[in-house]
């Protein structure tokens, strides 16, 4: 990290250099000039399949489900580290958590660190962070706003930094301030009057949600309304780890746990629809570029386990949604590419017509979204640190669209080799397979290859 503050001042003014020529503006319609509106929705443990059009009709989230008819679902969108503070951190900076630095729940987060919202409210945008911030969870917040920092910073450090659902003490703008209700409700309210201020200069919004971490609490509107699900059932074939002592209250009440975390995630899908109902009733919906997102995965008894941070498709796989009319107005795509959450900040910085500073290890997915061909990934790399009182071990993961390499560094577990187009649930380990011999050399060296080209 030694000269990173020159080379934070050196990205802003490298963003500034080329927000005329670089980004989104080419490809947006002719005569349309002005920036567009950005906002970015991050949920806490969202599945990648936990909406209403992804085959659940019990689960009401009509207003998900509207961003995917009207926009884009990227259905295959994953975070590089599947755990709470290290992803937040990669969706603000671009960058792999071996280089910002946030490789678990307790790491600090560096001051140095640049993140996209910077760089916008130097390029004249209002910005604003709202919501779940939880980089470190128990030492506090950053210093995040004035001195050409954010416009508005709202969060909490109740519960080290995870919050509660109700009644969440808060701190705005550095100073602690009681509220009253629903968390999921609160931080909306609090998204709203940042955009209602707004009227001057394009706004980019960053509103981060607690829900659905446990204790998964639903609003009292949304609760027993799911009583009629048949949930799942624990599943087989548990990791040798003592998960039963990590997971206890979700163990205890599997069920009830599952149907409150849904019941929750609809409160957060009545959270976007104050949004959409926002952006219509001010005229703004066409310039406004929306994208929605969960921080990682969660496991629901699949292969007898809960919560994340193994390198399995139900941890690693977030949701992924994007709306911009005025640039994607024909809606419902569907883009199946390998996306990123470090993609999301030169994705967005793209669309307000700046570069991204070089020090981001993503690249924009706006090309994508619109349907042009562009090179892209055929690989990506997962990796996961050691986090105090966990006892899951630390992993590095090379994922291609159609195999999957996970090396367990303290060899407590068998590596793992799956071919996910026969596969897809990761049930038959290959690599003790012979004929597997030729693919498992061929990954092993993607994932050297990999680790050397994210190195900071």
């Amino acid at each position: 990290m030694d000269g990173f503050k020159f080379n934070r001042r050196d990205a802003l003014k490298g963003a500034a250099a080329g927000a005329v020529a670089g980004g989104f503006a080419p490809l947006m319609k002719a005569g349309a000039g002005a920036k567009p509106n950005i906002i970015f929705i991050l949920t806490d443990d969202h599945r990648w399949d936990a909406f209403g059009f992804m085959d659940k009709p019990w689960l009401k989230t009509p207003n998900m489900d509207r961003l995917a008819h009207e926009g884009v679902h990227f259905a295959n969108s994953f975070v590089t580290t599947s755990l709470c503070s290290p992803s937040r951190a990669s969706f603000l900076t671009g960058q792999y958590a071996r280089c910002h630095g946030v490789q678990n729940n307790l790491t600090p987060w560096e001051e140095s660190n640049l993140t996209y919202l910077e760089v916008l409210k130097n390029q004249g945008y209002r910005t604003a962070f709202i919501g779940k911030w939880h980089m470190p969870g128990r030492d506090g917040l950053p210093d995040m706003v004035g001195q050409g920092k954010l416009d508005r910073m709202v969060s909490f450090t109740i519960g080290t930094g995870q919050g509660i659902y109700y009644d969440c003490p808060l701190v705005v703008d550095g100073k602690e301030k009681k509220s009253k209700g629903y968390i999921t409700d609160v931080l909306t309210d609090y998204g709203l009057d940042f955009m209602k201020k707004s009227k001057d200069k394009p706004f980019c919004l960053y509103l981060s949600h607690k829900a659905v971490h446990h204790n998964f609490t639903p609003p009292e509107r949304h609760d027993g309304a799911l009583d009629h699900v048949p949930f799942n059932k624990m599943g087989d074939n548990e990791k040798d780890l003592p998960m039963g002592l990590v997971h206890v209250p979700q163990r205890l009440n599997f069920k009830k746990n599952q149907q409150h975390y849904y019941e929750a995630l609809m409160g957060v899908d009545d959270s976007v629809g104050r949004v959409l109902q926002f952006l219509d009733d001010n005229g703004i919906a066409e310039n406004t570029l929306i994208v929605y997102e969960g921080d990682n995965g969660y496991f629901w008894g699949e292969r007898g386990l809960i919560d994340k941070r193994y390198a399995y498709e139900e941890s690693i796989r977030v949701p992924h949604l994007l709306r911009f009319p005025r640039a994607i107005p024909d809606g419902g795509k569907k883009v199946e590419e390998m996306v990123l959450n470090i993609d999301l900040a030169p994705t967005l910085l793209a669309a307000a017509g700046v570069s991204a500073p070089r020090r981001m290890q993503g690249k924009s997915y706006l090309k994508l979204a619109q349907g042009k061909q562009t090179e892209w990934r055929d690989s990506f790399l997962y990796e996961y640190f050691d986090d105090l009182g966990f006892p899951h071990p630390p992993i590095r993961a090379v994922r291609t669209k159609e195999y999957k390499y996970i090396n367990y560094l303290e060899d407590r577990f068998k590596d793992e080799l799956f071919n996910l187009k026969k596969d897809p649930h990761e049930q038959n380990n290959l690599i003790d397979d012979p004929q597997a011999a030729p693919k498992l050399r061929e990954l092993k060296e993607e994932l050297k290859r990999l680790e050397k080209k994210f190195s900071c």
